[in-house]
């Protein structure tokens, strides 16, 4: 049987190129070069990175300004959204402007696959991704984050916010923002 591949020809190297010399010299300098350039490591523990707005750490809470409880309105959009089903909630009728509010919501940490979904559907923006990265737990019961533990204040997760309107207004239609006197009504 005949091969439909044509032959390799091989290049033919010089007595030094066989030799791998030159090669080894030229990676020798690289390194060496690389030594006085600046670093970029940081010593973790003592030196904390300040993430930007656009990462997506831990979700949270966010506390209404008048701090009285959480912004959220229990639709339970962030629920229904969630790819591994990380977030589940009870809804209660209020006497409060809201007319709704969670008595239980809980996030499942070790589920949570950090994607943004609930942060993007929330027509609240009750619940934002934070900038909060150095997660531990140490058991599973406890990597089962209840509504205290995720309340947080509007002045933590402010950066956030603003981006999140940002990044919204810029992917709406302009005729689809409602802008000045119309969103009074």
């Amino acid at each position: 049987m005949q091969s439909k591949n044509p032959p390799i020809q091989r290049t033919k190297l010089s007595f030094l190129e066989r030799l791998y010399l030159p090669e080894i010299f030229k990676g020798m300098a690289y390194t060496f070069a690389q030594m006085f350039r600046p670093k970029f490591t940081m010593s973790y523990p003592e030196v904390k990175w300040k993430p930007p707005a656009v990462f997506r750490g831990r979700p949270v809470l966010v506390e209404r300004e008048d701090k009285t409880g959480e912004r959220c309105v229990a639709c339970g959009l962030c629920a229904r959204v969630c790819p591994p089903l990380a977030i589940s909630m009870q809804a209660n009728e209020t006497d409060l402007p809201q007319e709704r509010h969670p008595i239980t919501f809980e996030i499942n940490m070790l589920r949570c696959i950090y994607c943004g979904y609930c942060e993007e559907v929330c027509p609240e923006e009750a619940i934002v991704m934070s900038d909060e990265y150095d997660i531990t737990y140490h058991t599973r019961e406890s990597a089962i984050l209840d509504k205290q533990k995720l309340l947080v204040p509007m002045e933590r997760v402010k950066d956030r916010l603003e981006f999140l309107r940002k990044y919204k207004n810029s992917v709406r239609r302009a005729e689809d923002q409602v802008v000045g006197e119309d969103a009074k009504s």
